[in-house]
């Protein structure tokens, strides 16, 4: 029974019945116990003396016999030992001081748990116990007497231990293992109170006396009689078992577009499928979908943060260049890379000036790879199908068309593929094709109309169907994930007003706005008004082609440029996108509105019913949490 006021001690007595224990129910190593309680009035002192150590007290039968140790590790028994409480042996000369004295010079004996075994301390239960002999400290004890000192066994208050592992009934072990598996304990300790272990405890009459979650092993280790058992090597073979590697998975992600929605989705599909993820983007560091930090994290210090959490079970490490030529991956293996693409973006900054530069630095990633781990690459992109000469593992492919010379020649060799055939998105094993979904029943997809999309979810398919995902898994997955600000912020993000649509979207470099481009082209809208950027870190032709692009898609044009300056002037940076805009078409129409938040709402004030508003910005917070704001109005939220 368990206890908390005085008043419950009567009634504790007569529905248990002396003899008691009392014990606090958040002790340890025996503090605050009284055993063999015999009398009303020793009842009520052992309750206050257990009440100093917890709030809530346990009363149990007194059960008389010997105290054994059982220990279970991993739902295996591993070893038990008999335990006596501190006690000493009468010489016939010298007093039970004395006597105590002597035993602490043994030199296994030490202060708390700092050696084999605890120095014997004299305190109340001490004096308690020889009391009850009508003993004291200055008793001589008769030759070859024990004397027992404390109440209970615990090595922590100097008793000892004698190993009896060897003596351990068959059916006391099925007890004890199967104790662990209903208490669901890895690693316990269960206190049995009887005459022996050698024979089933159901014919002595032993009882289980409690199940301790923290055990100590230094009755095992280091018994004071019988043979030590090593039993930290069960705990560090279950902890790290044999042939299972020490490492989590890692899908480490990088290319030029692409890469955060490859690596959102890939992590999608990781989490559904058991694993407690932790994931890098642009964005931030994420695990489970709760972002722990905000910005760009796709350098090495993120990837150690993700792999260092104790949580995380499964890393999907989104994988920049700049994190590469400043200070690497942060892993050194990892079991899936994919390269989404390598086009033109950052040029001439670190050296990089060329496409194949470009692609040597992606390609560190893809090296990275174990060997018995695949590299996933676009076969569409020239520069990344290169990159399969430089690793030392499997390759995978991936491209949105079936008829791709390298999709043909790596399946004819019975290699694996992600293709995009007949409206399906399909893996191909040699000759065999696996159809995984229709792309229009994808909702990132938006209808199988956004073709950098449809790559986007060829890379993450086939990335997590190497790994060892199955088709139907991958499939539910797909099917799953919804494209939003919540979990693809920036990416293709739709808002659907009354009489006029807002898209926000990340793309920041030409071929991202080519890839914007192609899916308005599937837009009617009698409107298409466009809110750019330019990035002051990029060559000169760079920006006039973000400018020239957009005149291509866009009827109406607003430049805003308060970010991204990077070493040039503002009217620099607008005066080369204004060249790219005329380039193309001298009459188009354009405005220049500096600020992002003042542009989009400019931008309102021009909409028309049926007018598509396009934001591409390098960083969506502002704009997003803008447009919400205005649809929440709308809606009658705010």
């Amino acid at each position: 029974m368990c206890i908390s006021k005085e008043s419950e001690v009567a009634e504790v007595i007569s529905k248990v019945g002396f003899p008691l224990v009392f014990k606090p129910l958040d002790g340890n190593h025996g503090k605050g116990a009284s055993i063999n309680v015999k009398t009303e009035e020793a009842a009520y002192e052992a309750f206050h003396h257990a009440k100093k150590y917890s709030r809530r007290i346990i009363v149990e039968k007194f059960i008389t016999g010997y105290d054994f140790r059982v220990l279970v590790i991993n739902n295996k028994f591993i070893a038990a030992a008999l335990r006596e409480p501190a006690h000493v042996i009468g010489d016939g000369m010298s007093t039970i001081q004395q006597l105590i004295d002597n035993e602490n010079l043994d030199p296994r004996r030490g202060y708390g748990h700092e050696n084999v075994l605890t120095e014997i301390s004299i305190d109340k239960e001490t004096l308690d116990q020889l009391a009850k002999n009508n003993y004291t400290l200055d008793t001589v004890l008769p030759e070859d007497e024990k004397c027992y000192l404390k109440g209970t066994a615990n090595l922590s208050t100097g008793g000892t231990s004698t190993d009896v592992t060897d003596m351990m009934h068959p059916d006391n072990i099925f007890i004890c293992e199967r104790i662990s598996r209903v208490i669901g304990l890895d690693i316990c300790g269960i206190d049995i109170m009887g005459q022996n272990l050698s024979e089933p405890m159901i014919k002595t009459g032993a009882v289980v006396l409690e199940v301790n979650a923290a055990p100590g092993f230094r009755m095992h280790l280091a018994p004071a009689k019988g043979l030590p058992r090593n039993v930290a090597a069960p705990v560090i073979d279950m902890l790290y078992p044999t042939g299972k590697s020490c490492r989590i998975p890692i899908i480490a992600v990088t290319g030029t577009n692409g890469k955060t929605t490859t690596t959102r989705l890939i992590a999608h599909i990781v989490k559904n499928n058991g694993h407690r993820v932790g994931f890098t983007t642009s964005d931030g560091i994420y695990v489970q979908n709760t972002m722990l930090t905000k910005g760009d994290t796709t350098g090495p210090v993120s990837a150690e943060f993700v792999l260092r959490d104790p949580t995380v079970d499964f890393a999907v490490l989104e994988t920049a260049r700049g994190g590469i030529l400043r200070a690497g991956l942060g892993f050194s293996k990892c079991d899936v890379a994919v390269v989404t693409n390598i086009q033109e973006d950052h040029m001439g900054l670190s050296d990089i000036h060329t496409l194949k530069d470009m692609a040597n630095v992606k390609a560190v990633v893809a090296k990275s790879v174990k060997r018995t781990g695949y590299t996933v690459l676009n076969a569409d992109n020239p520069y990344t199908v290169a990159i399969a000469n430089q690793v030392d593992c499997n390759v995978a492919y991936f491209s949105l068309d079936e008829n791709n010379p390298v999709i043909i020649e790596h399946c004819k060799k019975g290699g694996v593929a992600a293709i995009y055939e007949n409206g399906f998105i399909t893996i191909k094993k040699g000759e065999w094709k696996f159809r995984v979904e229709k792309a229009s029943s994808i909702p990132l997809t938006f209808g199988g109309t956004v073709k950098f999309m449809i790559s986007n979810v060829l890379a993450a398919t086939l990335a997590t169907y190497v790994y060892g995902f199955s088709i139907e898994d991958i499939r539910t997955c797909l099917d799953t994930f919804i494209p939003s600000a919540a979990q693809t912020p920036g990416r293709m993000n739709i808002f659907d007003f009354k009489e006029y649509k807002v898209l926000i979207d990340f793309a920041h470099n030409p071929e991202g706005f080519k890839g914007i481009k192609e899916f308005l082209s599937t837009i009617d809208s009698p409107m298409k008004i466009g809110i750019i950027t330019g990035t002051g870190d990029r060559r000169d032709e760079d920006i006039r082609n973000l400018g020239r692009i957009s005149a291509e898609m866009f009827d109406h044009i607003i430049i805003r440029q308060d970010k991204f300056l990077r070493g040039r002037e503002a009217d620099d940076i607008v005066r080369l996108l204004v060249e790219g805009i005329q380039g193309h078409d001298p009459n188009k129409s354009y405005e220049y509105v500096p600020k992002e938040v003042e542009a989009l709402k400019h931008a309102f004030t021009l909409a028309k019913p049926g007018t598509y508003i396009v934001a591409l910005s390098d960083v969506i917070t502002n704009a997003i949490d803008v447009v919400q704001s205005y649809l929440d109005k709308e809606r009658g939220l705010e």
